[in-house]
């Protein structure tokens, strides 16, 4: 199971796309060309890209996930992918 979201302060803007946390498959999150990092003030890790998702939805695609659902929450979407 993977969890991708995206949110833009502004409509127009993309990215960047979180693509996981700190508990997420490090070998996933390196074929993803994800970054880790820690935003001030959260007592969390997360790994994000700044590609647009649809091309990290491509690249999770090659790997077997697909979507499963999607959702908006204010000026994020959030997509919830399944691995067969």
């Amino acid at each position: 199971r993977a969890l991708l979201t995206q949110s833009a302060a502004f409509p127009q803007e993309v990215g960047p796309t979180m693509v996981g946390d700190e508990h997420s498959d490090p070998n996933l999150m390196q074929f993803l060309g994800a970054r880790k990092r820690n935003m001030l003030g959260n007592h969390f890790w997360e790994y994000y890209v700044n590609d647009a998702p649809r091309i990290v939805l491509n690249k999770l695609e090659s790997c077997g996930y697909r979507v499963v659902s999607m959702t908006g929450v204010g000026q994020t979407l959030v997509w919830c992918l399944h691995k067969e």
